[in-house]
């Protein structure tokens, strides 16, 4: 007869820590508004367990971001958690409901960085501006673990060389505009990882990165999730990243959970028309656009619009410049579309830039062949001649929000253009305005509206429609679609492809992701550090790559199948 020692079972049991580290059930978060209240939140729930990583998904405004907020007590005012439990379970085996908790009080500050972390959206307004780096991570350290100035100053140099900071020992008094974007998320990183939390919240922390960046960024979490053994909520609404990463995924809509499941099970076998959806735009982006097959192929000996020859464009000192474009050739012809893809810092921006003669180039020639025939060398270009190419090549910008006037009305910033260059004015303007917005899919009975009462997809729209309404030849998109979910991308982009054929635009479309560059592009450039590496047929770069920095950008990329997990086998790119 086998004898079973009960008192020792139950000792193993209580060392053992509790698999769930955060059981949320039926959360609800209201924002009271004048015309009503607004249920960020309604009713979640979810179990995030140790050392695996929950990817919360869904698209701008369903809630992602204030539930990740609830649980550490930092909704925006008026906001406040109605009702529901979020129970931390301890190493220990008690667990304390974080939602009885003061959002003010000393218990909800002491879980704060301690027990449950969170990196932020955006690092660079995350951050401190006026202390160093060093002090900020060391400010945790001090509330938390009560360590003298010089134990936490070595502790924050051990954390800085874990997220593979290069001289940790310098870069721990230096400020956060002397680093990148991705060096400031890493810093983000290690003042979350600062006290070994049991849990970390991951708020889109990549979305803003290019995508070599964004796999060493992923790399390091997973890396140090492993280490620390720590539970990791991660938010986002790339598709592919959640393919990547996830052991669980939760799919929200308007605050209320749409489908939960294994990542394998989301993916393949989704149950929810709303997660069909998700997963239907993403694999939509895999491939050229429906537009771009059905158009007869542009002809090899179509005209240039604009020829680019060693261009040049150089920052700071004449002694030691920063070359930020250098020496580019580049032709764009009528009628297509030329990608540029590179990370952060490669020029294509600045390059962008030049061609509208926002900045004065250093050296080299951009000609502009008129409707007429006639070419403009737009580097040497007076102010006269400059005014008029600009009706003819315009901009759409990056960011759907800061590039639209807050003060002004729909009507006004469609209209400005026009009104600028003695094109319309009065009824006229007002009738012109009417067809842009509808040109671009938006109702004309809208146009009295500031911009804060649209999405980020329809913000996006007015910037289209701002852009064409000179009818120009040339659009410069610079990351026209990053900040738009992944639903909207593939509609903007199609928008822009029907607008081009309606209105035979060429388009110089600045990119960093790979997918939009394939579905949109006829041809593609691919800069790094100033240069361009490698050109060709969207086909031909996305598919054999010949440089090795293409070879590495293409491998980054996060493929939208779990069953293809591949960024831990990616290329490193060494110059």
């Amino acid at each position: 007869m086998t004898v079973v020692d009960l008192s020792s079972r139950r000792a193993d049991a209580a060392a053992a820590p509790p698999r769930a580290v955060l059981e949320v059930r039926d959360l609800v978060t209201h924002f009271p508004t004048r015309t009503g209240v607004v249920k960020a939140v309604d009713g979640v729930s979810f179990t995030v367990e140790r050392g695996k990583t929950l990817c919360v998904v869904g698209e701008s405004g369903s809630g992602k971001s204030v539930t990740a907020r609830s649980i550490l007590q930092i909704v925006d005012q008026p906001g406040r958690i109605v009702s529901g439990s979020m129970l931390l379970h301890r190493p220990d085996g008690s667990a304390v409901d974080l939602a009885t908790l003061h959002p003010r009080g000393r218990e909800i500050r002491a879980v704060r960085g301690a027990e449950i972390a969170m990196i932020f959206q955006e690092p660079m307004s995350s951050l401190s501006p006026v202390h160093t780096v060093g002090d900020q991570i060391m400010e945790v350290l001090l509330l938390h673990l009560r360590l003298s100035k010089k134990e936490a100053r070595a502790r924050t140099v051990e954390l800085l060389r874990q997220v593979e900071i290069p001289h940790p020992d310098k870069a721990v008094d230096r400020y956060t505009f002397e680093f990148s974007g991705g060096m400031r998320q890493r810093v983000m990183i290690a003042m979350a990882l600062a006290c070994n939390p049991a849990m970390l919240i991951a708020d889109e922390p990549t979305t803003a990165l290019d995508v070599t960046t964004q796999a060493e960024i992923l790399d390091l979490i997973k890396r140090l999730q492993q280490q620390h053994g720590m539970a990791v909520m991660f938010i986002t609404h790339d598709m592919g990243v959640v393919a990547e990463i996830a052991d669980e995924v939760l799919v929200m809509y308007h605050g209320k959970v749409m489908e939960a499941g294994p990542v394998d099970q989301i993916f393949h076998a989704p149950q929810n028309d709303y997660t069909k959806m998700l997963i239907g735009s993403v694999l939509k982006l895999e491939q050229k656009a429906e537009i771009r097959l059905k158009r007869a192929p542009l002809a090899e000996d179509a005209p240039s619009v604009i020829e680019i020859d060693n261009l040049k464009m150089h920052f700071g000192s004449p002694a030691a410049p920063i070359r930020a474009v250098d020496d580019v050739s580049l032709q764009v012809k009528a009628g297509e579309t030329l990608g540029i893809v590179g990370e952060s810092g490669s020029g294509k921006t600045t390059m962008g830039r030049c061609l509208l003669r926002i900045y004065q180039p250093t050296g080299g020639a951009m000609r502009y062949r008129k409707a007429d025939g006639t070419v403009v060398d737009l580097v040497t270009a007076d102010k006269e001649t400059l005014k008029l190419c600009r009706r003819e090549i315009r901009m759409i910008f990056q960011d759907p929000v800061g590039s639209l006037n807050p003060r002004m009305t729909v009507a006004q910033i469609i209209g400005e253009p026009l009104l600028v260059n003695g094109i319309a004015k009065g009824s006229e303007l007002d009738d012109r305005v009417s067809v842009l917005m509808d040109q671009v899919g938006l109702n004309p009975d809208w146009r009295e509206r500031y911009p804060h009462a649209f999405s980020g997809g329809q913000r996006q729209r007015i910037g289209i429609a701002r852009a064409i309404s000179l009818n120009p030849r040339v659009i410069v998109a610079d990351e026209a679609t990053s900040a738009l979910d992944v639903s909207l991308r593939s509609q903007m982009l199609d928008l822009m492809m029907r607008l081009q054929d309606e209105l035979k635009l060429s388009y110089v479309f600045i990119s960093h992701d790979i997918g939009v560059i394939r579905y949109m592009c006829d041809r593609v450039s691919v800069m790094y550090q100033g240069r361009v590496v490698e050109t060709g047929s969207t086909d031909q770069v996305c598919d054999a790559p010949q440089h090795a920095y293409t070879q590495a950008l293409l491998s980054a990329i996060p493929r939208p199948d779990p069953r293809l997990r591949s960024m831990h086998k990616r290329h490193r790119y060494i110059a």
